[in-house]
């Protein structure tokens, strides 16, 4: 069976999709890069805002115009909490909900999942490989509150897989070649707490780095209430990547305080000092929502100037989305969405500006840079393109490709159109880790 995997969303989704993909080939079935080409098309939605929303209706509409003889599986957030509206639109022949996402591979071709053994790797191996970097899911859900978020609703409570279970998954995954781990889940800093314990994630990153040689191991986005002081001594083994996504969602406590984050600007201020004293120069990107309801002029300045004084990398800057089933959605003094748009504007200004900083203090450093793609080539050689430790989008051109190598690269020049660093073309010399 030809298959053809589109997702949208976040982090959790791709490694989803990710896992999906792998289980097919391991069946011996074909994942094609075209929908025209599929015999089976799924669909992987997310709802974490009405844009996202509309997005997955267009997607399903878009695969089915492309391929009308196709079956299609729709899975993920939207279908969880929409699942009749999805029925309905052209071509979907099967909705599965977040809680059976993880036996859709099974439910569409009737065969078991493949174990972790080394026969399927091998078997797998040849086409296995189309990322750099695998996604490894090892947490679901949420039992926080926050009142905008849908993701309670879509996810359901947290829970945690086995930790030989994902250690095994990432030994096949390097088997399979891939380079780079990344853990994520709806509320990574919670893996182990539903399974008794509180220091899960700690100890899960130790026994990724003590029985793996994982080269480069990530952790996605972190509650920065689930951190502790030692947590960072994790980076002690250079091997875990400086890069922290640490979500503040607003600057100004009273907002905080209407969206039931857990944090407060001295708490988070702390966090922010604990992790620059024990990892060095980490790259330390948020999440921010702009126009929360209540959200006045003047708590949006606090919010602004309070970003600004922690000098993050990087913002993802969201509009305040209305989510069924939120105690957000039922609050008053919804914020006009002109005001949303102007605040959007100015925090993503800000966030070019951060950016900046932090890449031109880059500048002229040595860091390892894992190198992803060919994004095309010219007379001087090809036109490579990874992302260093730090996860900054860096690009090269060296006499051969570089995809899938890890090696040492000067940094020079920051260009903030594209958002990447330029690495000095004389690479002749690079050595090859």
């Amino acid at each position: 069976m030809k298959v053809y995997l589109r997702t949208i969303g976040c982090r959790l989704n791709q490694a989803e999709i990710d896992a999906m993909a792998r289980q097919f080939r391991l069946q011996g079935h074909e994942i094609v890069e075209q929908a025209e080409h599929a015999d089976h098309i799924v669909v992987n939605t997310c709802a974490v805002t009405q844009d996202a929303v509309r997005g997955g209706r267009q997607l399903i509409r878009q695969v089915n115009r492309a391929n009308p003889q196709a079956e299609v599986s729709v899975t993920g957030c939207y279908a969880q909490i929409s699942p009749d509206e999805i029925r309905v639109l052209p071509g979907v022949t099967r909705v599965i909900d977040n809680m059976g996402k993880d036996t859709l591979v099974e439910q569409i071709t009737g065969q078991p999942p493949e174990p972790f053994d080394h026969e399927p790797i091998i078997r797998a191996a040849p086409n296995a490989v189309s990322r750099t970097r695998a996604f490894v899911k090892v947490q679901d859900g949420c039992d926080n509150a926050c009142t905008f978020c849908v993701t309670t609703v879509a996810r359901g409570a947290g829970r945690s897989r086995p930790m030989q279970d994902v250690v095994n998954e990432v030994r096949l995954l390097l088997a399979m070649g891939y380079r780079e781990i990344v853990l994520t889940g709806v509320h990574l800093g919670s893996y182990g707490h539903d399974l008794g314990d509180p220091r899960g994630l700690i100890h899960l990153t130790r026994a990724l780095l003590s029985d793996t040689d994982v080269p480069r191991l990530r952790l996605s986005s972190l509650e920065p209430w689930d951190l502790t002081d030692d947590f960072f001594g994790l980076w002690q083994d250079a091997r875990l990547c400086p890069h922290l996504h640490l979500p503040l969602q607003s600057g100004c406590d009273a907002t905080l305080k209407r969206m039931l984050r857990k944090t407060n600007q001295a708490q988070f201020s702390a966090l922010m000092r604990a992790a620059r004293e024990r990892i060095n120069d980490p790259c330390i990107t948020t999440d921010v929502i702009v126009g929360f309801p209540g959200e006045t002029d003047e708590e949006f300045v606090i919010s602004e100037r309070f970003i600004q004084e922690m000098d993050f990398a990087g913002l993802h800057v969201f509009r305040y989305s209305k989510r069924p089933g939120t105690a957000a959605a039922r609050m008053r003094a919804h914020v006009h969405e002109e005001v949303k748009k102007d605040r959007s504007a100015r925090l993503i200004a800000l966030s070019d500006t951060l950016e900046q900083r932090y890449a031109e203090r880059q500048c002229s450093k040595t860091a390892p840079v894992l190198w992803e793609q060919v994004a095309g080539a010219n007379e001087k050689g090809f036109i490579n393109v990874g992302y260093t430790h730090h996860y900054m989008r860096v690009t090269c051109i060296h006499p051969r490709p570089l995809t899938n190598l890890i090696t040492p690269a000067r940094l020079d020049t920051y260009d903030i159109e594209k958002h990447q660093l330029h690495v000095t073309p004389e690479l002749d010399t690079v050595e090859i880790l």
